[in-house]
Formats: C-alpha cells, structure tokens, sequence
C-alpha cells in the first residue's frame, strides 16, 4: 500500500468510532479523515465502515485492517523506545523491568541515580510476564532464577541475596522456637501459591514441608511477608528484607541452595548506549559499596 497516510488514518476511524475523534488524534480536519477514508475504500474496492448516527463501525474488512494496523503501530511504538535509547545523553525515558519482590531492594538505588542524573525520567515496570527487550519494551530487566538464555540478550551476574526461615516473635510465642530443621517441617508454614515454583525454597518445601502445614498461600510478595510478621507462621524471606524487622527470628539460617541471583539483562543493541551503559555502572556499584 502506497499511502500509509490513508490506513493511518483508517486505523483511528476504527479505533475511535468517530469522524471527529480520529481527527483530534491525528490534528487534521474531519474533511480530510472523510477523505482519506473513500480514497482508501475506492482504491480497496470495499466498504471498510457502516456509516451511522452514532459514527463509524468497522465492516469485517475493516475489521482486518484494523487488526494489522494496530500490529504495525505497535511496532513502530517499540522501535521507537529501541531509538530513544541509543543516544549519547544521559537524558530521557530509562525503563527497568524486575519483579515486584524485589522492589524495596533496587528503588533507593533507582533514587540514587536519578539524583545523579536528574534528567533521566525512569520507569520502573513490576510485572511477573517477561517484558521483551528485542521488541524496546524495557532497557534493562533485572531477572532472577537461572540465566537468562535468549540469544540476542547480554546477561550479567548482579546479586546473590540471602534466604532464610524467620518467625514474628508472636508465633514462637505462641508455638515455640524449632530447635532443629527436623522440626521446623512440623510447624504452620506461609507459602507462594505456585505450586510449579522453581524458586530453590519452594522447591525445598515441597519436598518437605506437608501440604496441610502451609496454612497461609498467596502469589503477592508482600501478602507473604505480612503474614510472617502477623505470626501466622514460618516462611522463606530474604535476609534483606527481614533484617528491617525487629519482630523477626531467624529459625533457619540461610544456605546456598536458598540463594537468589539476580541477573542484569540488557538487549545487545541498546547495550552499549551511553545512558544504559551509565545505569548498570551506577547500580552494580551501589551495591558493591553496600549503599542498600
């Protein structure tokens, strides 16, 4: 098609119902939207709309266009977030994607960047589906578990945190402080509700732990530790985390099998952009001089 002017325009007709609508969107007058609209139905040889009271609605035709235009916008969308990063300024949109767990660890870091660069206007996207880099919808994704395989990525080691199992003083109160892991599988639990977890505690308290001791499940971090620190019973936290707490005991010290690594991720083309570049320097040395 020779006129990507006329399928814009199209696009928004159908997006938006109205005549009017699509040209605000567009800053044109509602003579040209018409306009466009029987050039482009004229040189289909379709009805792309049904023209009514209420405005314009897509014929199946038109329904298929709008399918593959949205497709196109959105393309066009993510090459121009891939564009936006490869300047040499530290300025502008810098988005991050990681869990939301992982949230109370990297802000204060995310803070003390943009102090330095105060330009910089960060997005920060929790979020447990993995945002496509390839595609420009995040600069830098903060992953944990096994390495991220993907090809095109570039991936670097970041943290290991701690894992423990800790108890509200409440609980061992109430219950009693677990003299041995033994018994520590006795006692109430606070779980994840995943039970396809890979996570290395989940996995351990699958194989040990019995089902009806985990009386508290939730797939919110923070629904998790709440209920630790309610007493509702023993459960996995990061070390991290739980030192903020002084409610907390520690019933099983960390082991390595419990760690959490985390990985910089970062899409090769935008990698060694000045800005992205500037970023991961920033962070890995935040915590390398224990600035958390």
């Amino acid at each position: 098609m020779d006129n990507w002017d006329e399928i814009r325009t199209a696009f928004q007709v159908a997006r938006l119902g109205t005549v009017s609508g699509a040209a605000d969107v567009l800053g044109v007058h509602h003579a040209t939207v018409i306009r466009h609209i029987d050039a482009l139905e004229g040189r289909l040889g379709v009805k792309l709309f049904q023209r009514h009271a209420r405005g314009y609605t897509p014929t199946e035709a038109g329904q298929d266009l709008l399918r593959v235009a949205q497709a196109t916008d959105d393309q066009f969308s993510q090459l121009a977030g891939r564009i936006k990063g490869r300047g040499n300024a530290v300025t502008g949109e810098l988005v991050v994607t990681t869990l939301s767990g992982f949230s109370q660890l990297l802000v204060p870091a995310m803070a003390a960047f943009q102090r330095e660069y105060p330009e910089v206007i960060l997005r920060y996207l929790t979020s447990a589906r993995l945002f496509r880099l390839e595609y420009g919808e995040a600069h830098v994704a903060i992953r944990a578990g096994s390495p991220p395989q993907q090809p095109d990525n570039v991936v670097q080691p970041f943290l290991s945190l701690d894992t423990g199992i800790y108890a509200a003083k409440s609980y061992v109160e109430k219950h009693g402080m677990p003299a041995s892991p033994e018994e520590a599988m006795t006692h109430r639990f606070v779980g994840f509700d995943d039970a396809s977890s890979r996570a290395p505690f989940a996995l351990w308290m699958r194989e040990n732990v019995p089902s009806t001791n985990i009386v508290f499940r939730s797939g919110d971090n923070r629904a998790v530790q709440q209920a630790v620190l309610s007493g509702i019973g023993l459960g996995f936290l990061r070390c991290d985390e739980a030192e903020h707490h002084p409610d907390l005991v520690l019933v099983h010290p960390p082991v390595p099998e419990w760690c959490s690594r985390l990985w910089l991720v970062t899409h090769m083309d935008l990698h060694r952009t000045t800005k992205v570049q500037t970023f991961l320097n920033f962070i890995k040395d935040w915590f390398k001089d224990g600035a958390s």
